[in-house]
């Protein structure tokens, strides 16, 4: 037994960009625990639950707004990274990867909503 929502390659991605993200955090110095880290976490956490709470309303037009949060978080999860760069927590190589990652979410959850009709 399963919900739908976790059938969606965009949930998977997300819970993945999610893990990833958290694991990032813990790798940030102990002056960003309350600013950087709790921020990323959070925003990138918010796609997936985003993701999943829009699939099961019953009105497209609020699948849609709730996939809009989701790429709104996957901005927000981007600049986090880029604040992670310029404060030397991050490393190009790491950088390039999660951007790319980010990049390829929201591209595929932009697609995604504009497949759900609108209302």
């Amino acid at each position: 037994m399963k919900f739908k929502f976790e059938n969606l390659i965009i949930w998977q991605k997300a819970m993945d960009l999610g893990e990833e993200m958290n694991a990032l955090a813990y790798k940030f110095p102990k002056e960003e625990l309350y600013n950087l880290s709790s921020q990323v976490r959070r925003a990138s956490d918010s796609i997936a639950l985003n993701i999943s709470e829009g699939s099961i309303l019953q009105s497209d037009a609020e699948y849609r707004k709730f996939l809009g949060y989701a790429i709104r978080s996957t901005a927000e999860v981007v600049t986090c990274l880029h604040k992670a760069k310029r404060r030397n927590c991050l490393n190009e190589d790491d950088f390039l990867k999660f951007y790319k990652a980010c990049f390829d979410l929201m591209n595929m959850t932009i697609a995604f909503r504009n497949r759900i009709k609108k209302a």
